[in-house]
């Protein structure tokens, strides 16, 4: 079977329009104002409608979160004591399959209620109809504290987020959306919570016993469904129902549900395409007909094809003839006869890892490590979305001009896929890339969480000092605090304004933190660092679990 995908690499291109920003996070500071609303307040109306006995327990008192999938509310139960306590509730759409819906809950009750993963208190069900009621975390927008966040606050939220992610994946759960909204974050009592599953999946030894069927489910109903989808330009058109399948399987970027985080511009996520970054208009997941079509556009220069066993359709070519297409700008016969290639993409556009948008269907608990990466490498840079691309082709182009194109080569085969590109792009320094969009100059050495721990030292703190004195802003920050690359055409959203980002710490980030970044961004999911690993890391030493 050979999968190709085209993407010709001119310029590096990682980062996205400053315009983007406005779409990556909502806040939940608003939602009193929101509640006002004509069409939350129906909203909230239908609910009771569709579920009355709500009305019995909670008061709902907001619509903070909207997805494709669910919608989440903020309601209040009334206590025996008197007090009222803050509950969400997260109603499921009725279309969402059974099995996963009951494997999103069994999630929740197996791993959940603690180390700082989400539980459940209550579960209601009318006909069709779930709503699934856990504790409310009131909680900070990612994008509003990014630039106000201390050297050691960011410490704390990853250490915190590896908790999460070691207590799922000791249960077998692939989470496959972990992105900030998906992890909720109190800064004022330093709590956290890891929420909604309702992209989960399990390892092929997962203890939660209903993502076996899910998984199962997801697999068959891709074998059995003549699905497909055109990747034209910047538009993306499915044929065959257009309600998504819900192990993501299907070539359309979907958002995913909101928790917490009011988010009401839910749509794919699609950009202006980079002249950078060109896009090969065919596809090897398309249906016959289509794939005849696309093959009369432009010519490609980087394919990503299965070097895995060829399997026959119905109407193929014997498996063992030789493709005679590879890296050239035409599609043949044989290619055309082969089935279509099936694996899980569920995910958020800019968090997805190398194996997932290169469609390896071996994928395991280190593609939550790379979207954690992603997370981490937007906090050491104050860029938020760090990536943001319109389709998986672009999203890999980004991610060759940071970690170098002949590496993410090299790591392809490791897991059964081959990459032709049309120019070496240079691995980037991350160290150097995270000061530079920080807005900071350094000509110090690095230094080292031994000098950073021991501040009390006199001796210690007299180099500190003098080695700080090195790092000053850049004079574009002390501007406008805008992004370094504003004038680029590529852009870059999140700006650093110098009268609200908090420099404490960030004048000695030590070289462990870009150690521990490099092994989460690691190209190859099987060396990629693992959640119970990063908990050990040097970066931590003197955190405890």
């Amino acid at each position: 079977m050979e999968s190709s995908l085209g993407i010709e690499v001119d310029e590096p291109m990682a980062f996205s329009p400053l315009r983007d920003r406005l779409q990556a996070d909502g806040s939940l500071k608003k939602h009193e104002q929101n509640s006002k609303l004509p069409g939350v307040k129906k909203d909230i109306e239908k609910l009771y409608e569709a579920v009355p006995q709500l009305g019995n327990v909670f008061k709902i008192k907001d619509k903070i979160g909207e997805g494709t999938f669910s919608s989440v509310y903020l309601a209040t139960a009334q206590l025996q004591v008197g007090l009222e306590e803050k509950i969400a509730l997260k109603h499921l759409i009725p279309t969402s399959h059974p099995i996963r819906i009951a494997a999103e809950l069994q999630c929740l009750t197996v791993a959940g209620g603690r180390d700082n993963v989400m539980g459940v208190k209550y579960c209601f069900r009318k006909n069709d109809h779930v709503v699934i009621a856990m504790p409310y975390l009131e909680h900070e927008s990612f994008l509003d504290i990014l630039n106000s966040l201390s050297f050691q606050e960011v410490r704390e939220y990853m250490f915190n987020l590896f908790k999460a992610l070691k207590r799922i994946h000791q249960f077998g759960i692939v989470h496959r959306d972990v992105k900030p909204s998906n992890f909720l974050y109190n800064r004022r009592l330093k709590k956290y919570a890891l929420v909604d599953f309702g992209l989960a999946q399990g390892t092929h030894d997962t203890k939660i016993e209903l993502l076996k069927f899910v998984q199962s489910e997801a697999q068959q109903g891709s074998c059995s469904q003549n699905k497909s989808h055109v990747i034209t330009g910047n538009k993306i058109s499915l044929s065959g129902p257009a309600a998504p399948k819900e192990d993501g399987s299907v070539g359309l970027s979907v958002q995913r549900s909101v928790f917490g985080e009011r988010n009401f511009n839910i749509h794919s996520s699609i950009s202006h395409e980079s002249p950078a970054v060109k896009l090969m208009k065919q596809s090897k997941t398309v249906d016959v007909l289509s794939r005849k079509l696309a093959a009369k556009k432009k010519a490609v220069s980087t394919k990503v094809m299965n070097s895995g066993v060829m399997k026959k359709s119905s109407s193929s070519c014997p498996a063992s003839q030789t493709c005679d297409c590879y890296a050239t700008d035409k599609v043949c016969s044989i290619c055309l006869s082969r089935r279509q290639q099936v694996a899980p993409r569920a995910g958020t556009p800019g968090f997805r890892a190398p194996e997932v948008l290169t469609k390896c269907p071996d994928q395991t608990t280190a593609i939550d490590m790379w979207s954690a990466g992603v997370i981490f490498l937007s906090l050491l840079s104050g860029r938020y979305p760090f990536y943001k691309a319109s389709d998986d082709l672009t999203a890999l182009a980004q991610i060759m001009t940071i970690r170098g194109s002949r590496e993410t080569i090299q790591a392809a085969k490791t897991f059964g896929k081959s990459i032709l590109c049309s120019k070496e792009v240079p691995a980037q320094d991350l160290r150097k890339l995270c000061e530079k969009l920080r807005g900071i100059e350094t000509n110090a050495p690095k230094l080292t969480s031994d000098t950073q721990g021991s501040a009390h030292d006199p001796t210690v703190s007299e180099k500190t000092d003098h080695k700080a004195s090195h790092l000053k802003q850049t004079p574009q920050a002390q501007r406008s605090g805008n992004s370094l690359y504003k004038a680029h055409r590529n852009g870059c959203g999140g700006g650093f304004d110098a009268n609200t980002t908090n420099l404490e710490g960030w004048d000695k980030v030590p070289d462990e933190a870009y150690d521990l970044l490099d092994k989460l961004l690691d190209l190859n999911p099987a060396s990629r660092i693992t959640a119970e690993e990063a908990l050990l890391h040097p970066f931590f030493k003197d955190m405890s679990l």
